[in-house]
């Protein structure tokens, strides 16, 4: 990897990068991502800036386990029965923020640029162990978009990332860094993105519970449905 624009860190290093307010490329069980601590509004404005991504688009956020996850959205929205079937997994939920204050432009903990117009945050929890590491030991849920500029293809593999995205990220000196699948994590699976849903609030339709579905993904409407869940 000596060709790398940018820092190749182990797990120790990627993890003080985060909490000093750093950005790191990490595997996922999907593609690389592009994250930062979801907290850490600063950062959360370079993953902007770095991936050339329109501000009106939240980002979505990857979680550690439940717990993590309950920290920053109310999971109480989701069917339990949901989140018990597709988590750990490549499912993002689209949930009302933890503590949200619409007014005020943000969450607890949260800058406004992960928040929908409705005060809504987009979370899973990862299955993928070397992600899971990460945002449990940085202390806190991660955001999660994809590690590409904004409409390009995403990466499965470090080798495939721009060399635009690397060479940004290695300007940002301690700020940044590359943490690759090989350093005690698997790699991505490619294929396609999570899949993300949002629950919604007339519940039940013929005995199934209904999910708007917001993007296809790795988890598709078929399993959902025979979970049962209806996407609409």
């Amino acid at each position: 990897m000596s060709h790398s624009p940018c820092r190749v860190l182990d797990l120790k290093a990627a993890v003080l990068c985060l909490r000093r307010g750093g950005v790191l490329i990490f595997p996922t069980e999907t593609f690389y991502g592009l994250g930062c601590l979801a907290a850490d509004g600063e950062a959360v404005a370079r993953i902007y800036q770095l991936k050339r991504r329109p501000v009106q688009q939240p980002l979505p956020l990857l979680a550690a386990d439940v717990a993590q996850a309950e920290a920053v959205a109310r999971l109480e929205a989701a069917p339990p029965e949901l989140l018990a079937a597709f988590w750990p997994g490549p499912l993002t939920v689209l949930l009302p923020a933890r503590a949200a204050d619409v007014a005020q432009g943000g969450a607890r903990g949260l800058p406004a640029a992960v928040l929908n117009g409705e005060g809504k945050v987009a979370v899973r929890v990862t299955p993928h162990s070397l992600a899971a590491r990460l945002a449990l030991l940085a202390g806190g849920a991660l955001t999660a978009s994809s590690a590409n500029l904004s409409g390009r293809a995403p990466a499965r593999h470090w080798k495939d990332l721009a060399p635009e995205l690397l060479a940004a990220l290695a300007e940002l000196g301690d700020l940044g860094g590359l943490l690759p699948a090989g350093r005690g994590g698997e790699q991505p699976a490619g294929g396609a993105p999570s899949t993300l849903v949002e629950p919604l609030e007339d519940a039940e339709r013929g005995g199934q519970k209904r999910l708007r579905l917001l993007r296809a993904g790795a988890i598709s409407a078929q399993a959902l449905a025979r979970a049962g869940f209806m996407c609409v």
